[in-house]
């Protein structure tokens, strides 16, 4: 497993980390989870050289983070433990955000509140420190809390040794540019994916020149750029999946192209005796800017196979025939 340097952290952290979203269970996914078989999946990722772990408490409403923190029971040092702080449920404070998976769910960036999650989340975790706390998405109107206020507290736990380095998540260059500004940013996350490749115009050449960590999420769209949602699968009405403002091309008629896609690219897999999303989490640590890609995994077989793309390397040429067959594929048909 090839590592990279977590910004200016002082640490280094495994190119492909693990994402513990879909660890927190939840009608979101389709079907629940095994807290168990979640452990094993974890402590697998850390025998495979996965020592980058995300989480964050509205992942499963803290069940995410609890089954984080069972599997670094007496492994805490193995890993890079990521977690984050803004999505808030427990009561009117913040601004609303959006209604998901059966709660109301609020951004709030107040000291106040990013003083209690910090203290849910090292109980959830059963650690005394995180390495990388994150703000999950910017504060807004009406109850928005200006960056610097926000970064005086999470500097300040970092001061008190509650957190060791502090990250963001989901903002624009501008909203990056102030957070670095006001204090000592090392990371940065958000979306991105070859079919998703809006972070390329802005928000990546930003982090490169600042030498900033990235941390790539849904960079295998959920499953799809791995191949393995065929034209049969039926997505439940809860399901995130199902829902095609995020994501167009899990639309059948959209489905159908990457499939093909995919499916032109066996020469390539068969090169490197890889499978079709090794090939793809190859290809996204190889781009300008990435530094590390999370992906998500729910089982022993699927943290493996993705651990496997950490010690993968594609050639100029490959890199560049997969981009320019992405580009070719064109955008997604809308409903």
């Amino acid at each position: 497993m090839q590592q990279r340097p977590l910004g200016n952290s002082g640490r280094s952290a495994s190119i492909v980390g693990l994402g513990a979203w879909v660890l927190g269970g939840g009608q979101i996914w389709g079907q629940d989870t095994d807290d168990t078989e979640s452990v094993r999946t974890i402590h697998a990722a850390l025998d495979l050289g996965i020592n980058l772990i995300d989480t964050a408490p509205s992942y499963g409403w803290g069940r995410s983070e609890r089954v984080v923190g069972r599997a670094l029971k007496g492994r805490r040092e193995q890993a890079i433990l990521a977690t984050k702080c803004g999505l808030w449920w427990e009561d009117a404070r913040g601004s609303f955000f959006a209604d998901f998976d059966g709660k109301k769910m609020n951004r709030s960036l107040r000291p106040d509140t990013i003083r209690i999650e910090i203290e849910n989340s090292l109980r959830r975790l059963g650690t005394d420190n995180i390495d990388l706390y994150q703000t999950h998405w910017p504060s807004m109107p009406p109850d928005h809390t200006p960056i610097a206020d926000t970064m005086a507290v999470l500097l300040k736990l970092r001061q008190e040794g509650k957190i060791r380095a502090i990250g963001v998540c989901n903002v624009s260059v501008g909203e990056l540019q102030e957070n670095v500004r006001t204090g000592a940013v090392v990371s940065n996350q958000f979306r991105y994916s070859m079919l998703h490749r809006e972070a390329e115009q802005e928000i990546l050449p930003a982090c490169a020149q600042l030498g900033m960590a990235t941390l790539t999420y849904m960079s295998l769209e959920q499953g799809l750029l791995a191949g393995k949602i065929g034209m049969d699968r039926v997505f439940q009405p809860t399901e995130f999946r199902s829902n095609t403002w995020w994501n167009d091309w899990l639309i059948p008629v959209n489905r159908r192209r990457v499939l093909d896609l995919l499916a032109s690219w066996q020469d390539l897999t068969d090169k490197y005796a890889c499978t079709v999303a090794q090939l793809v989490i190859a290809w996204t640590a190889a781009q300008l800017g990435v530094t590390h890609v999370l992906v998500g995994g729910r089982n022993l077989a699927q943290v493996t196979e993705n651990a496997k793309a950490g010690s993968l390397s594609l050639s100029a040429a490959d890199a560049k025939r997969i981009r320019q067959d992405v580009t070719a594929l064109g955008e997604p048909q809308k409903t």
